[in-house]
């Protein structure tokens, strides 16, 4: 069984930021941070914990911002001295969004500091909501910076809607701010910031899909394998939604002439059995299709509708008259961010996002 997420903060882990805030600063209070930082920690979840401590922060670190900042600068590693690092330093990312914000420019250079360390992404976007063209104007030049975990801090960061942190609206209202910055990075060497941009592009496209589609149309033409393939990552909700530029901009054209069936092979599944399907298609056109087939799951959910899952399958060129069958062995398996319910589901077969062959199975739920 997996360790709860919560543990991450665990009382050790209080430990050691005192031990590294101590190394840091003679006069620090050490032992009343950790009777702070510790007080039934047990009882907390994850960010409640980090709350906790960082909390603890306020009561045992100075209440002049520089001076509290010089001295988790200083705990930071360093060359072979070990420093704060991992998990110790989200409660840090919280002190610098809760004190830092009327010290812009000496906040936002100490999390990019710690960035290589843990994670600055969820602190600096308190500095963005807070004066967006100051902070994406720092935050622009890390673009080039030789760590290549502060040039991802400068895409992940400004994600418009990033999981687990607060949103930022005017970003997600309008984006194009952040667009240089996603250009500059998208022909960068490490695959851990191109994923980034990626994801940040497909935040992008769930509010401005034509923005998105525009965006890689300018920048497919002429592309390294490196740079399709984090375009297609970027475009993953469109695709799956049929978004006519976005397939055009991958070279899959509106649909002509394509014959297609599919032969339902287990009409009836049990929770933790395979779905079985097989698809039939043919292109009856005079030209070459180049066709992405995907399919979607409708799940039955509490109330009687259903609601549709969009997995990814295959891509073909056919030419002309080409027929072909292909099989799909889909598991339908307990998972924890799906609640399933016995009853009517239905699959339904896409090419290049358009539903063209579907049919209705039984889940069975013991």
């Amino acid at each position: 069984m997996a360790e709860p997420l919560k543990n991450l903060l665990h009382p050790g882990v209080v430990l050691e930021i005192a031990t590294h805030l101590g190394r840091s600063a003679a006069a620090f209070d050490r032992e009343r941070f950790i009777a702070l930082a510790t007080h039934d920690l047990d009882a907390l979840e994850l960010m409640q914990r980090s709350r906790q401590i960082c909390d603890a922060f306020f009561q045992t670190l100075p209440e002049d911002f520089p001076a509290a900042a010089e001295i988790l600068q200083r705990a930071l590693p360093r060359d072979d001295v070990p420093g704060l690092s991992g998990w110790a330093l989200l409660p840090v990312n919280q002190f610098i969004e809760a004190r830092g914000l009327d010290h812009f420019e000496l906040s936002l250079s100490l999390l990019r500091r710690l960035t290589p360390h843990f994670t600055a992404e969820f602190g600096i976007r308190a500095f963005i909501r807070r004066d967006q063209q100051r902070a994406i104007t720092t935050i622009s030049s890390w673009t080039g910076d030789s760590n290549h975990h502060v040039r991802r801090l400068a895409s992940e960061g400004t994600r418009p809607r990033l999981p687990w942190a607060m949103r930022l609206p005017e970003l997600i209202r309008d984006p194009r701010p952040i667009l240089p910055i996603i250009a500059a990075l998208i022909d960068d060497p490490e695959d851990y910031v191109r994923r980034s941009v990626a994801n940040s592009l497909n935040d992008i496209a769930k509010d401005h899909p034509d923005l998105v589609a525009e965006f890689v149309a300018a920048h497919v033409d002429g592309a390294s394998p490196e740079r399709l393939r984090l375009l297609r990552h970027a475009c993953r909700t469109l695709l799956k939604q049929g978004h006519v530029e976005a397939l055009a901009n991958f070279g899959f054209g509106t649909l002509s002439g394509i014959d297609a069936s599919l032969t339902l092979g287990t009409p009836l599944v049990r929770l933790g059995e395979h779905l079985r399907f097989g698809l039939g298609i043919r292109n009856s056109d005079t030209a070459v299709q180049k066709v992405m087939i995907d399919f979607a799951v409708h799940h039955q959910k509490a109330n009687g509708t259903m609601s549709p899952k969009v997995f990814k399958w295959t891509t073909m060129t056919l030419k002309p008259g080409a027929a072909l069958e292909i099989e799909k062995s889909h598991p339908i398996r307990p998972i924890t961010t799906r609640r399933y319910y016995a009853g009517a589901h239905r699959v339904v077969v896409l090419i290049n996002g358009q539903p063209v062959a579907g049919a209705d199975f039984e889940l069975v739920i013991d």
